[in-house]
């Protein structure tokens, strides 16, 4: 999933091209060819968020969202938002973090709930290089 800056909502690749890309809107499931010249793509997993403690990725405070009871609010309720993300992620740095981009999350993350996508990291493929188990056991 990728966002679009100057664009709202949250986006599916389809084809990357070397002037920009062929994307499909989760909310209303158009395609539609993004150039790059004009608009810049960030995949959710290279977002960060502000925290009082270190930087933790989007997808940390989406995960807590999710696992949490709270009733999600409207997008709409900046004041409803803020105090939500106070009780799902207390360690946010809420005089850093912006509350439009908290409006935003809680946004993408009902788009995402939506759509029936899983919120996770993708996990980096194991590399060539490193030795597996049994590799590693033989050498011993």
């Amino acid at each position: 999933m990728i966002a679009i800056t100057g664009m709202p909502g949250l986006f599916e690749l389809v084809t990357s091209k070397n002037d920009g890309a062929v994307v499909k809107s989760l909310e209303d499931k158009t395609v539609k060819f993004v150039s790059s010249r004009v608009h810049s793509f960030s995949h959710l997993e290279s977002i960060e968020v502000y925290t009082t403690a270190d930087n933790v990725n989007l997808v940390d405070v989406l995960q807590a969202m999710e696992a949490s009871s709270e009733t999600v609010p409207s997008d709409k309720d900046g004041a409803a938002v803020k105090t939500y993300l106070e009780k799902v992620y207390p360690d946010m740095d809420f005089e850093r973090v912006y509350a439009s981009d908290m409006k935003k999350m809680v946004k993408w993350y009902n788009i995402l709930k939506a759509n029936d996508v899983t919120i996770k990291m993708t996990e980096a493929p194991a590399t060539e290089d490193e030795p597996t188990e049994e590799v590693a056991a033989a050498a011993e």
